[in-house]
């Protein structure tokens, strides 16, 4: 572990030692399973699952397992869209056969890709599907009338979680709810109009994620983006996000004017991270410019490792369909794919960071070497740097 320390005020805000977060990823839980989870938290960090893409139940037991690896802070991402198709079914199951009535040539091109990789169809075995979420059309909390965003929330203010985090979209509906029960909210924001909108939700922390950032991200890069997020919300605390993966990257979104870092593609490949090993060696051997960001696994813009079906389906001619249409799609793909042991063809988002990481290694370990190398590259710049009167 880190033997110096350096603190910010969201460490007190938060109850943590260091100002790093890991992001919460999604993938079905994969991203950000209860070890790398409750390492994070365990070295001093904050923690947080990624609950995208898991039914309740799922995101219950995740975090039911955290808990027993930590008793330190942890927090939830989750997304919550407010524009996806709105006419889409509310099952996996009723999507899947919207897409084939309304868009048969998109179903058609999947299935010949499937056969051009000799890959037999998997179907995705829950009927999580990504809904228009807002507090006010699902009924009432607890009941089964909700909608699966609305039921994960219901979860999350069940259990013991510290942080509730809104990674797409507006989180103004869960405010109120996790604040009730003294949970702090951050809201992610890709652009200074998009951060107001998160402060005027009433989010306690903006998470500043710039254009370098794997997943779904905006179209700023961090440099421009984080000072600006900062004057747009202050005094509110802002987390610098995007293509951070060491020291140099955190002591540059302090020196902007951040208090902590959002950090994920650097903890994907820990080892307790539970993507395939195939994935994780593609971002250790892959190089930045290899990671771009297409709309071909959810239908929203999202950096991910540019494989052989992103390549084919840019090709195609065919636009990808909005969310959820694609999401369903892709993720029959996606578990075909992995049914097959080819996770050269599934989904791998990851960041820009990518190029930056040479090897698996324990959390803890990486996160030991955020914290003496965000110090470090403080110092050093403080001693390079001559000031006078």
């Amino acid at each position: 572990m880190a033997t110096s320390i350096f603190r910010t005020s969201l460490c007190e805000q938060l109850g943590i030692e260091y100002p790093i977060v890991l992001a919460g990823m999604g993938s079905r839980g994969r991203a950000t399973p209860p070890a790398l989870v409750a390492a994070v938290s365990e070295a001093g960090g904050l923690g947080v699952i990624g609950g995208s893409g898991l039914t309740p139940q799922e995101l219950r037991d995740a975090i039911r397992e955290t808990r027993s690896l930590t008793s330190k802070p942890v927090g939830v991402d989750l997304i919550l869209p407010g524009k996806v198709a709105a006419e889409a079914g509310g099952t996996r199951s009723a999507v899947r056969a919207q897409l084939r009535q309304r868009f048969p040539k998109h179903v058609a091109f999947v299935e010949r890709l499937m056969e051009k990789f000799e890959l037999s169809p998997v179907e995705v075995d829950n009927e999580f599907v990504v809904a228009n979420t807002s507090g006010a059309d699902g009924g009432t909390p607890g009941q089964t009338n909700r909608n699966n965003i609305q039921q994960q929330v219901d979860v999350i203010m069940e259990e013991d979680v510290q942080i509730f985090a809104a990674g797409l979209g507006d989180p103004s509906w869960v405010v109120p709810l996790a604040h009730d029960r003294n949970m702090k909210v951050m809201g992610l924001a890709g652009s200074p109009r998009n951060a107001e909108r998160q402060k005027a939700a009433g989010v306690d922390i903006i998470v500043a994620q710039g254009y370098e950032a794997g997943g779904h991200t905006g179209k700023i890069a961090n440099f421009p983006l984080i000072p600006q997020v900062v004057d747009a919300v202050a005094p509110m605390p802002v987390l610098g996000a995007g293509g951070i993966s060491d020291g140099r990257g955190v002591a540059a979104a302090l020196a902007l004017g951040a208090s902590g870092a959002w950090i994920g593609t650097a903890f994907l490949v820990a080892a307790e991270c539970a993507i395939d090993p195939q994935n994780k060696q593609q971002i250790v051997d892959g190089r930045s410019q290899d990671f771009d960001i297409r709309r071909t696994y959810t239908g929203k813009s999202m950096r991910s490792y540019k494989n052989s079906a992103i390549q084919a389906w840019d090709e195609s001619g065919l636009e990808p369909l909005p969310m959820p249409y694609q999401k369903i799609m892709m993720d029959d793909f996606n578990a075909s794919a992995a049914a097959a042991g080819r996770y050269d063809l599934h989904s791998n988002p990851a960041g820009q960071a990518s190029g930056m990481l040479a090897s698996v290694r324990p959390a803890a370990e990486i996160f030991d070497d955020l914290v003496t190398g965000t110090i470090q590259a403080l110092q050093q710049t403080q001693s390079a740097v001559e000031f006078s009167a």
